[in-house]
């Protein structure tokens, strides 16, 4: 992201932090400056750093060093300051079963001496109108995470951090979470940080996507820049049967990624003209037989896999 901001003109400012617990680097020397009005997304596989990351950007947790600006100032000594202005929604919000939607939110409204004029806008902001009298035990996971989110959304925070919040939710329940930060983003009023394993939804919903793993940003740019110039993909399954245990045979001049669990490789290409033929020939002289064959433009996915040899989807199943 662009570091030529002035402190003051930056939501969040993220300089050279590190934290490890025990022997995990947990973060390790990321950087990175938000913009006032950005949607920004962490895009990692389970265990990349992206909590830890963005429990320190909310004052969770402390960098073993480094500096954290949130709309121009520290956390240390302007705490109570800070906290009116930034809505947080973790990975799991835990509720009181026995209150009703509306109840909760009336509760946590008072804790911002909010009108219960604010209390009926969530409501109709995350289509829990009509849950408003259910107690909360009583509702979906989809509902809950909708409820978890309008509690972020309470005070009008000028700045958003949600960690996973459509992790194990139906595409329905997804979407509709969607819905909701599509509704933010268009009134520009609010920055956000979200965290996610799900490639569609930081396409779908950010400005910027930052790719991180194993506490390091490994690539970041918006969604054209990250894939501006970059190979295509060419998806294949093969006729042979390979045991799961047996490894792909290694190809020197190719970019070869191969699932055992799906029997389904990736190529990665810059010149389909050059490298179709060596892959062909690559096939050949294994006595491989494909199957199927799909060419397609490259995703962030691909992208990960080139940069990492691993899919984010595969560390998700681990």
């Amino acid at each position: 992201m662009p570091q030529a901001f002035a402190e003051n003109q930056a939501a969040i400012i993220v300089k050279n932090v590190h934290k490890s617990f025990k022997i995990v680097q947990a973060v390790r020397g990321v950087s990175l400056t938000i913009p006032h009005g950005e949607f920004v997304g962490l895009l990692g596989p389970n265990g990349a750093g992206k909590t830890t990351l963005v429990e320190m950007i909310e004052g969770i947790q402390k960098p073993d060093s480094g500096e954290i600006i949130i709309d121009g100032k520290q956390w240390h000594g302007n705490r109570e300051e800070l906290h009116k202005i930034i809505g947080i929604s973790l990975q799991e919000t835990q509720f009181i079963d026995k209150l009703t939607v509306r109840e909760t939110l009336t509760l946590f409204a008072s804790f911002y001496e909010l009108p219960s004029r604010r209390v009926n806008e969530i409501l109709e902001l995350t289509g829990l109108t009509e849950k408003s009298k259910s107690y909360v035990v009583n509702l979906s996971g989809g509902q809950r995470q909708r409820l978890a989110l309008g509690l972020a959304l309470l005070n009008e925070p000028r700045i958003l951090l949600l960690d996973e919040p459509t992790t194990g939710l139906d595409p329905t329940a997804r979407q509709a979470i969607w819905n909701i930060l599509l509704t933010l983003r268009e009134e520009r009023k609010t920055s956000l940080i979200l965290t996610t394993h799900y490639m569609e939804e930081a396409e779908f919903l950010c400005d910027y996507i930052i790719l991180i793993d194993q506490g390091k940003i490994l690539r970041e740019g918006t969604l054209p820049q990250l894939l501006a110039g970059q190979q295509k993909a060419i998806e294949f399954t093969l006729e042979n049967k390979l045991d799961d245990a047996m490894e792909f045979p290694a190809a020197q001049h190719l970019n070869i990624y191969w699932n055992p669990q799906q029997a389904r490789g990736t190529l990665l290409i810059k010149d389909l003209d050059q490298e179709l033929p060596l892959f062909f020939n690559y096939l050949k002289n294994h006595q491989l037989r494909l199957q199927n064959l799909e060419c397609r433009q490259q995703t962030l996915n691909d992208l990960f896999i080139s940069l990492t040899g691993r899919k984010i989807e595969d560390e998700i199943e681990k």
